[in-house]
């Protein structure tokens, strides 16, 4: 376990920083979490080497981690920004060269492009020596609106491929603009599904909620909630009982943070159906 000091740094998803809700010396980092999904999955020493030496080279509570359900396994994926562009210091190459005695990657990229984040992701096999690391997730910003919001591309040995758009919104402030983006959907008939299926109700009280349009689907995420919402949102999506009793057992020690979740989603014969989802935080 790892164990906040009073020199402790608190960042969402967006790596943008919030002020802790309660006392927190001496209490959890999100590190633990993830620790206990690779514990879930039974993984090797060497993910959380991978993870010691990410925070060595790109910094302390720089990287944004995601766990993530699919079907019945989880996966991870790591995000890496720097808000000043081509004045990066936190880029791809860096990172590559840092996760080299982990991870090879022969993937083109390059740094001239006007990017502030990337990701990458990590399963169960990713160590293996059986594979090298074959796609890079690619942000850059999306000028001219009034709405912030984000492109993200797929960066693969073949080729740049467009995946997704990603649009912020004030969950207090703009709640009639994030039902419009939501219903705006070709992936969803909402003559035919409730809003309150992606907009929960038990999540609504949050700090941003970011809308996502995919090209299979669409997404939601909660950004900015407590934990007693995090362990809804963990027993809502079927997250395994080991993940789930470890933030109720340690709900304590975990009280300070706010985390975020997300969830991808379609309808399919006339139901809607959660196709992956997240939880995050921070190391």
């Amino acid at each position: 376990m790892e164990y906040t000091t009073a020199q402790d740094l608190f960042n969402d998803f967006c790596l943008w920083s919030y002020q802790p809700q309660a006392t927190f010396e001496n209490k959890f980092r999100s590190i633990n979490l993830l620790f206990n999904s690779f514990e879930f999955m039974a993984l090797d020493k060497g993910y959380n080497d991978l993870v010691g030496a990410i925070r060595s080279g790109m910094g302390e509570f720089q990287t944004v981690w995601g766990a993530k359900k699919l079907g019945n396994d989880l996966y991870w994926e790591l995000y890496f920004y720097d808000y000043r562009r081509r004045e990066r210091t936190r880029s791809i190459a860096k990172l590559l060269k840092t996760i080299s005695p982990y991870l090879k990657c022969n993937i083109p990229f390059n740094e001239d492009l006007h990017y502030f984040m990337f990701s990458i992701d990590l399963n169960a096999s990713s160590l293996s020596g059986a594979r090298k690391l074959d796609e890079i997730h690619m942000y850059i910003g999306n000028p001219g609106s009034s709405v912030s919001s984000g492109i993200c591309y797929s960066l693969k040995e073949d080729g740049t491929r467009l995946e997704n758009f990603y649009f912020f919104f004030d969950a207090k402030k703009e709640m009639e603009d994030i039902i419009a983006k939501t219903i705006c959907s070709a992936h969803v008939d909402f003559t035919k599904i409730g809003i309150d299926y992606i907009i929960l109700p038990e999540l609504k009280k949050c700090k941003v909620i970011v809308i996502a349009n995919k090209q299979a689907n669409d997404s939601i995420y909660f950004s900015g909630i407590n934990i007693d919402q995090l362990i809804f949102f963990l027993k809502k999506m079927g997250y395994p009982k080991t993940i789930v009793s470890f933030a109720e057992k340690n709900r304590g020690m975990l009280d300070h943070m706010l985390y975020d979740v997300g969830f991808d989603y379609r309808m399919k014969d006339d139901k809607l159906i959660v196709l992956k989802s997240g939880y995050y935080g921070f190391f």
